[in-house]
């Protein structure tokens, strides 16, 4: 093991070096870690440490090597344990010992956490642009139904009537906090660790802040025990990939139950629909299954990778060579679990007659109702135990608010023991302001707040929400 091997008299176990070694997932660091190479070459050429001619040497074989890779003709030995020693033989073989000088000033500590910064800001970039795209498929088909009614729940029960649009709206929200939050995660991760060394800082006079920049971070670490052996940037865009999987899961357990059959709300097109082996009448929702099971995963590495953290004194561990496969993974099936879901909800077909079915269900204007009451000067207890009773009467009866007898309605009044309900069973409009008052429209009307569901409300933050991604 030329990289370390001087002090031992000889190689490494071939199983422990097979344990060790990490080429397999560090690989997708290739292209991050010839970038950080070629602006440490530059820091060490503007430090005297190397002549122009090296300088330029070790630019030209750095870019050769990408070259390499990015054709595929690069063929990377397991036995060079990692991406960085791979790189550093492949420039060997292109430039000969000059390439034995790149290392100079810098430890494969600062080195794969710059790598992995920079890996995780295009990363990051990249799934901004899936969750955008997610959003935009929403908003779209809020907009294809604009006027589509649904029951919204709270304990799984029907509760309120809403606007089809404003449910998914809050899907659209939810995706907003997560590129929120990953921006954050970005932010804070977007410094340069190179030139923090294997713990106590580099020997040789680098200029940290002009490497930073060529590498286009905001600033460079303040302390290098902290910045070579503390993963909590993975951590927290693992905490953002997870909470922005719990999000997508929640949204394909919604297109799950509303595609059975018994409820009929929407219907998955066939591309993103499967059968069955043994069962010709099947139509399974598949992929909208598989990313409630991805999240688990991604959920399990946030967790995992926090338990490797917990224990571990300052200064780098062997074990934070496990960062990268949870990375790398949570990443990867976040990104899938969008792009798929955009597919599903850009095709998907909603059946606005079955949707406004089952708003009809469980005396959801109930609330509307109770409101109205205190609208005529009845106190919120009151009332709420007014239309409680109404709606035990509905029930017995098989009817709906809407359509109560005014003799349903002043009995109720009159069972109160509220004075201010008792006066209202003498007016003869009361029965049909609450009768007015349990209808889809009117319920849906009355939440004409911000955030709210009422019509003119949702129509504006359709707009909003179309402004801000492009689809105005």
């Amino acid at each position: 093991m030329k990289t370390w091997g001087g002090r031992f008299e000889g190689g490494p176990d071939p199983t422990a070096a097979d344990f060790g070694r990490s080429i397999e997932t560090d690989v997708e660091l290739a292209f991050d870690d010839i970038l950080g190479s070629m602006a440490h070459v530059r820091a060490l050429g503007r430090a005297g440490v190397l002549t122009d001619a090296e300088v330029e040497a070790l630019l030209a074989g750095l870019e050769a090597v990408r070259a390499d890779i990015e054709s595929g003709s690069l063929r990377w030995d397991p036995a060079l344990e990692d991406v960085h020693m791979n790189v550093e033989s492949a420039l060997e073989a292109r430039v000969g010992p000059a390439a034995r000088k790149l290392h100079t000033g810098r430890s494969r500590n600062d080195q794969v956490s710059t790598d992995l910064r920079l890996w995780l800001r295009r990363t990051i970039d990249d799934l901004d642009g899936a969750l955008v795209g997610l959003e935009r498929a929403l908003v779209d088909l809020a907009r294809r139904n604009v006027d589509a009614v649904m029951p919204a729940h709270t304990h799984t029960q029907p509760a309120q009537p809403v606007l089809l649009a404003h449910h998914l709206l809050a899907h659209v929200e939810m995706l907003e906090r997560d590129r929120s939050r990953l921006a954050d995660a970005r932010r804070r991760a977007n410094v340069s660790p190179l030139g923090s060394g294997a713990v106590a800082g580099s020997g040789f006079p680098l200029d940290r802040e002009a490497v930073a920049a060529e590498l286009g971070f905001a600033g460079v670490t303040r302390n290098s025990i902290d910045a070579s052996g503390d993963r909590d940037f993975v951590a927290e865009a693992l905490a953002g990939f997870a909470i922005a999987m719990v999000h997508l899961s929640r949204l394909a357990e919604e297109l799950v139950w509303w595609s059975h059959p018994r409820l009929g709300f929407v219907r998955l097109a066939d591309a993103f629909s499967t059968g069955s082996s043994m069962l010709p009448n099947k139509r399974n929702p598949d992929p909208a299954e598989l990313v409630r099971a991805r999240a688990a995963r991604v959920v399990g590495d946030l967790a995992g990778f926090l338990a490797v953290l917990k224990g571990l004194p300052l200064g780098y561990q062997r074990d934070l060579q496990e960062d990268k496969r949870p990375l790398f993974e949570s990443a990867r099936e976040l990104r899938r679990s969008l792009e798929v879901l955009a597919g599903i909800i850009a095709s998907l077909t909603v059946d606005e007659a079955r949707l406004q079915a089952a708003a009809a269900e469980g005396h959801v204007t109930a609330t509307a109702v109770a409101e109205t009451l205190v609208e005529l000067g009845v106190a919120f207890r009151s009332a709420h135990h007014v239309v409680g009773r109404l709606v035990r009467t509905a029930e017995v009866d098989g009817l709906s608010l809407e359509v109560l007898s005014d003799d349903a309605v002043t009995a109720a009044l009159r069972e109160s023991d509220d004075e201010s309900v008792r006066a209202l069973a003498g007016d003869p409009t009361t029965a049909a302001r609450l009768r007015a008052a349990a209808s889809i429209e009117g319920a849906l009307a009355r939440c004409n707040v911000i955030g709210g569901t009422a019509p003119s409300r949702v129509a504006d933050e359709l707009a909003a929400a179309s402004r801000r991604l492009g689809l105005a």
